[in-house]
């Protein structure tokens, strides 16, 4: 079982790793963890769903457009992270892809909590029976971002690849995952393209539609 001691030790994935399509970063980030770090504690996750965004060749990505001071930290360098708020009411965390002014990135939908999840229900404002079940915690986009208490003021525009980040994903040497594929939630447009990712079968996974085109 990892410990907080051993996650705050892991080392955060490479600027290469993000300096590619979004499709086949999203899926090798399947089974990462997502890492931070709080004076003396830490929490961390296994990234079970994510979604690809394609820049300016996707229509239902906030690049599509063209660049505005909200999306800048899309056309940046690769493995940057991007945060943005949504509804009103929660924030979504991403991080950047493809080389600079290309625009990519990757949604965090969910993560399966495994360290610090005592902080992370505090963050959550979950207590009692209600943590008895941990999906409460980090299955879908506002509860992760919750739960890692990942804000825009606070971690927009972060490099996600700098060993001073409190805010990192990492390699535990976990198996790599059976990987289903899906369509996109929540989105009008594009909205039939196959760019949701999940871990086949992981019960953190959001949403009605966990199942999907493995592969």
């Amino acid at each position: 079982m990892l410990t907080a001691e051993e996650a705050g030790k892991l080392h955060p994935l490479p600027r290469s790793f993000y300096d590619r399509d979004p499709r086949k970063v999203s899926r090798d980030l399947l089974g990462k963890l997502l890492v931070r770090r709080d004076g003396k504690t830490v929490r961390a996750a296994r990234i079970v769903e994510v979604e690809a965004y394609l820049g300016r060749n996707d229509p239902a990505a906030h690049s599509f457009a063209g660049r505005t001071a909200r999306n800048a930290v899309l056309w940046g360098p690769p493995g940057m992270s991007y945060v943005y708020f949504i509804y009103g009411n929660h924030y979504c965390f991403n991080v950047s892809c493809l080389p600079d002014g290309k625009a990519g990135g990757v949604l965090f939908r969910a993560l399966e909590p495994l360290v610090g999840i005592a902080e992370m229900a505090r963050a959550r404002r979950i207590q009692g029976s209600e943590l008895a079940d941990l999906r409460q915690l980090t299955s879908g986009p506002g509860r992760l971002a919750e739960a890692f208490e990942i804000t825009r003021p606070r971690d927009n525009g972060k490099d996600l690849t700098s060993v001073d980040s409190d805010l990192w994903i990492a390699n535990d040497g976990w198996a790599r995952p059976r990987v289903a594929i899906t369509a996109r939630i929540g989105i009008t447009k594009a909205a039939e393209k196959p760019l949701r990712f999940i871990v086949s079968g992981n019960r953190f996974v959001s949403g009605r539609r966990m199942q999907g085109k493995s592969s």
